[in-house]
């Protein structure tokens, strides 16, 4: 038992391949990413525009004056 308990208390640390600061910034980045494609997929293909007006300020603002008016 006494050697289980010092075997484990000479292992190493283990080392990450990928900090914790680098792996949370790939998924903010992921995150981003899909949001955007998805809004693009979501007004060019379903709402019939182009792709890139969904990434342009004025068309955020006509969704947003849209559903304010109501």
């Amino acid at each position: 038992m006494e050697e289980k308990q010092q075997k484990r208390s000479l292992r190493r640390p283990r080392r990450r391949l990928i900090p914790i600061w680098l792996r949370l910034l790939i998924v903010l980045c992921l995150i981003t990413i899909s949001t955007l494609a998805g809004a693009m997929i979501g007004y060019g293909m379903l709402g019939g525009g182009n792709p890139f007006d969904a990434l342009k300020p004025a068309t955020w603002q006509h969704i947003i004056d849209l559903v304010e008016k109501q």
